[in-house]
């Protein structure tokens, strides 16, 4: 059953959302798993998103548990093809060699070799996972023909009641997936229900509507636009790209805080996209704005996560010894009381 009180600690990795839609958990990020019909869960489904690089194993396995070891899916859709959300797509089209991948034509040049997207901005803080951004990958994937656009009519391949909507800001091609029936919100990082910028909150989970991750975000205008228009639809249920599906009023409460006043709570003060967009067409990446961090700062940065990781070993190891050597006052025999 869906809770807004939700955390990791309380939450299973693979978690049914609502009839007919699981969700797997891949560490930090989530994709889903779509049933064609709700009713016929050993049906065909299609796999929306593919989580992060070395898990196509795991995600393979979750299929067949829900949908049976020799049922692959209908297709693969994708909100958006960053190395969170598309790092298993090679991998999976190797096991899955009649699937079709689909994504937003402005999406395409970074499934197909032909852009690297913007480059992450860790000047945007909020915690360590913005902190530590510059070292994400950003380089694009390859795999041809195997993806194709989505339709220009607002369906989603092998998903009939399901419809796509171009949500862009986080990507250029970002798109969200919305189900009428039970009106179920697929949002990928349009929004999110965690606050992804922190690593503590994401470790833990806790649960609260918030803006898509903000070092990864490079067009903030159309960020604002696209929570908006997902607003409009009244969602019962989101699941987002990051943090535990939200459910009822206190979803479409928080929903429609953060589109209010998205430029306080959600758009960085400061950052490299915070007022200058990055600018995309349909052959990728044409410009943006130059970087708030020189990469030599970047280098000392690398430099001292390093050093920082370095030193807590060795304390680790010389606390280890410490704890080893016996102490002089411990298991001597007591000395006999003399009056």
């Amino acid at each position: 059953m869906l809770s807004n009180h939700a955390s990791r600690a309380s939450t299973p990795a693979f978690l049914p959302v609502v009839p007919g839609l699981h969700a797997l958990r891949d560490v930090f990020v989530n994709l889903y798993y779509a049933a064609a019909v709700p009713e016929q869960p050993r049906g065909p489904w299609v796999l929306i998103d593919t989580g992060l690089p070395g898990s196509a194993h795991k995600i393979k396995a979750h299929a067949a548990e829900a949908f049976g070891p020799t049922n692959p899916p209908a297709a693969i859709v994708l909100t958006h093809a960053h190395f969170d959300h598309a790092g298993s797509l090679e991998a999976l089209l190797e096991a899955w060699p009649d699937v079709t991948v689909y994504a937003h034509p402005l999406e395409l040049p970074y499934l197909t070799g032909r852009s690297s997207y913007p480059a992450p901005d860790p000047t945007v803080g909020g915690g360590m996972m913005a902190y530590l951004s510059f070292v994400y990958p950003k380089t694009p994937y390859d795999v041809g023909s195997r993806v194709q656009p989505l339709p220009d009519d607002g369906s989603v391949p092998g998903l009939p009641g399901w419809r796509w909507l171009h949500t862009p800001g986080h990507t250029p091609g970002h798109v969200s997936f919305f189900r009428e029936e039970g009106r179920v919100l697929v949002a990928g990082d349009a929004f999110t229900t965690v606050r992804g910028e922190s690593g503590l909150a994401t470790l833990t989970q806790k649960q609260v509507v918030h803006g898509p991750p903000a070092y990864f975000t490079p067009d903030w205008d159309a960020a604002r636009v696209s929570v908006a228009e997902l607003l409009t639809l009244v969602p019962e249920v989101a699941a987002t790209g990051h943090g535990i599906p939200m459910h009822g009023e206190q979803l479409r409460t928080e929903l429609s805080f953060l589109a209010v006043h998205f430029n306080t709570v959600a758009r960085p003060k400061i950052g490299r996209y915070a007022h200058h967009a990055a600018v995309a067409d349909a052959s990728g990446v044409v410009s943006v704005p130059p970087p708030l961090v020189k990469p030599w700062v970047k280098g000392l940065a690398v430099a001292g996560v390093l050093l920082g990781a370095v030193a807590l070993l060795a304390s680790g190891k010389k606390a280890k010894k410490k704890k080893a050597r016996r102490a002089w006052y411990h298991d001597r025999p007591a000395r006999p009381y003399r009056a």
